[in-house]
């Protein structure tokens, strides 16, 4: 049976128990019409939900970045209410319209989502997504999962991340829990690369916080889709609102996700000029200060030798341009480098 259409998000009950499946009507701009986004909530049966922590999951927020869709969606057929306590929400396409197009905006009003909190009632439609987010949404929970890619922008290895968090305590919780993924990397990444982000807004509430960078290249890879399924059931049960414990997802990986940090602008290196991006390292690998990372190709002549792109400090690529194509400014790649602590 196809969800109920609700036509005022106001009115959906998120204490209701069970499962229960909705598209929510954001009316579109420029002619009569819905953007209906996905969403289920479920409300525990089993015992006692006083004092647990309500969880949420993001897929979709960028609509070029499939693995969190593919992997929230199915947890809104497969959590079962009569196994879970306390309440679950699950948003598998949270810009629906990004999504149907397979673009990084909307482009019902040319907005990154990730851009537009903490939204407005009154703003376009990417903006009342992002304030029915927080006005509706954030209230229920306390732990916000917030699952990307890298889409056709940039290119990661399978990483959870954060942005470094003043509070030590607040901090060691959101360290634990993006280790409940069990990603080769945790990446703790600055928070002046942009503004208006859903995690912004989730850590400006005390939130537990965890985005990440499950795949890339408008794909499913089917690694970063299982760690995105399993991680979000680890920190259910973590939380003890699923039973069992946490469970190892990479087998072929004994030991923990490693902890990089690159919390500084100058480790985001902007591509200096227009051209055609040879990479020449692999995401993750190790390099030190002057290694080449690459070739910028100009093909206006030909004959023109390459410009080559060394390393600035020693460290480990966390981010590398995808396409070929590169224009100047954007982020050609991420160094990184390790935080000696435990998580």
């Amino acid at each position: 049976m196809t969800p109920p259409v609700i036509y005022d998000p106001a009115g959906i009950d998120f204490d209701r128990p069970g499962k229960h499946h909705y598209n929510v009507a954001f009316h579109l701009d420029s002619s009569w019409g819905y953007s209906l986004v996905p969403l289920t909530v479920i409300n525990g049966q089993r015992g006692s939900s006083a004092g647990s922590r309500g969880v949420v999951a993001f897929g979709g927020t960028h609509g070029n970045e499939w693995e969190g869709q593919v992997a929230v969606k199915r947890l809104c057929r497969d959590l079962d209410p009569a196994e879970i306590s306390g309440c679950v929400i699950l948003i598998p396409q949270l810009s629906q319209s990004a999504c149907v197009a397979n673009t990084r905006i909307s482009p019902l009003d040319g907005v990154n989502m990730n851009r537009a909190f903490p939204g407005s009632p009154r703003g376009t439609i990417s903006y009342r997504i992002s304030n029915f987010v927080k006005t509706r949404v954030f209230p229920k929970v306390q732990v916000v999962l917030d699952i990307h890619s890298g889409g056709n922008e940039g290119g990661f290895p399978i990483c959870t991340s954060f942005h470094p968090i003043p509070d030590p305590k607040l901090r060691a919780e959101i360290a634990e829990v993006a280790a409940l993924f069990d990603t080769p990397f945790i990446m703790i990444y600055s928070s002046q690369m942009a503004s208006g982000l859903l995690t912004d807004e989730a850590e400006a509430e005390r939130k537990v916080t965890i985005g990440g960078e499950f795949g890339f290249g408008e794909s499913v890879n089917r690694w970063g889709t299982l760690h995105a399924y399993e991680g979000i059931k680890n920190v259910l049960r973590h939380y003890r609102m699923l039973p069992g414990k946490p469970v190892k997802i990479d087998r072929r990986r004994s030991t923990r996700p490693r902890v990089v940090q690159a919390p500084n602008l100058e480790d985001y290196v902007p591509c200096p000029r227009d051209g055609i991006w040879e990479p020449l390292v692999d995401l993750g690998g190790e390099v030190k200060q002057g290694d080449l990372l690459g070739r910028l190709h100009d093909f206006g002549d030909h004959t023109a030798e390459p410009l080559e792109l060394r390393a600035h400090r020693t460290g480990v690529v966390l981010m590398m341009h995808f396409p070929a194509e590169s224009a100047k400014g954007v982020t050609l790649y991420v160094i990184a480098e390790d935080v000696q602590e435990k998580t």
